[in-house]
């Protein structure tokens, strides 16, 4: 099979691109590297089944001329600093879902018809029930990326039943795990690493949260695309568990040996558009047959180590 990957030297797209190496697949993972990182594609660009293109997804001549010739598009590529969304309204928009269009008309034209996209668990919104499954009722948007986000899904819905794709789009939680370079446990450490007697904590800390383990995110991600058979398939990605902000908080200090002062700013939410309660239901990524194998403990303490091993990645998004 021949993949490619979007923001495949990312965080998830390059651990993604090397699990479909090891499987024996051809792949190409096309970045702009606005945010991605090359030493994450060191092994596979040793490996002669994978090619490197540099591009952006908004130029979308280049896009078309690289989808071409490919089985699967992996579409992984988006702005994904969601604190941040209000400060520039518009790269929610271009980066997520023209980006998206984009990369649909680059597969119309060169006839490839089967998409994985990375959605997010944040369509949902402040959601009523919990765990919250895939045909709970969209609320009112309160994110500029969970509205891209339904936008991007709303696209790849209609081309899959104009133009007969077949879609895998995973609602994701917060993935941890090895070559992580933002979210909780990058910003806490790097406090920490600044100043290891207090820290600040956005909201009360009591915000619950669940997170998936990079490679569990991957296991989920083959799972479906091997076994749903539907046009449009629409399946949530998440662990069986979630804590509160302060549990991850505690610990990342324990794993430093440090009890810094915790300074909370209050409310419930951390930031515009943050939800104080993210649990997705997992039943029917579950009656495919996956199976969660790291606890949410167990891949914060991994990923803190992943970075107090490899402090480049907290320098080069300091530089950035």
């Amino acid at each position: 099979m021949n993949y490619f990957v979007t923001g495949g030297a990312g965080f998830i797209g390059s651990n993604l691109v090397d699990r479909l190496l090891a499987a024996g697949h051809h792949v190409t993972a096309y970045d702009n590297f606005s945010t991605g990182q090359r030493p994450f594609l060191a092994d596979a660009l040793a490996n002669p089944r994978f090619a490197l293109v540099e591009g952006d997804l908004l130029d979308a001549p280049a896009l078309k001329r690289a989808v071409a010739g490919h089985d699967l598009v992996f579409h992984l590529a988006a702005n994904a600093d969601v604190r941040f969304g209000t400060e520039h309204p518009d790269r929610d928009l271009q980066q997520n879902t023209i980006a998206t269009f984009n990369v649909l008309e680059a597969m119309r034209v060169n006839g490839v018809k089967r998409i994985g996209f990375s959605s997010t668990g944040s369509v949902y919104g402040e959601a009523e029930v919990f765990p919250t499954p895939e045909a709970a009722p969209f609320p009112v948007q309160t994110s500029l990326y969970a509205a891209s986000k339904v936008a991007g899904e709303a696209l790849i819905s209609a081309y899959a039943h104009g133009f007969g794709f077949q879609a895998f789009i995973f609602r994701f939680v917060s993935i941890l795990g090895e070559r992580y370079t933002h979210g909780h446990v990058f910003d806490f450490y790097a406090k920490l690493r600044a100043n290891p007697h207090a820290i600040q904590v956005l909201g009360d800390g009591k915000q619950r949260k669940s997170y998936l383990y990079v490679q569990d995110c991957i296991d989920a991600i083959f799972t479906v695309v091997e076994k749903a058979t539907g046009p449009v398939n629409v399946v949530n990605l998440g662990a069986d568990e979630y804590c509160q902000v302060d549990d991850s908080l505690g610990w990342i200090c324990a794993r430093l040996g440090l009890s810094p002062k915790v300074n909370h700013t209050g409310g419930t939410r951390g930031w515009i558009g943050d939800s104080p309660f993210i649990f997705l239901d997992t039943a029917k990524l579950k009656s495919l047959g996956w199976r969660q194998k790291l606890s949410i403990r167990d891949a914060v303490i991994r990923t803190l180590d992943y970075l107090r091993a490899n402090p480049w990645v907290l320098e080069s998004r300091a530089a950035a």
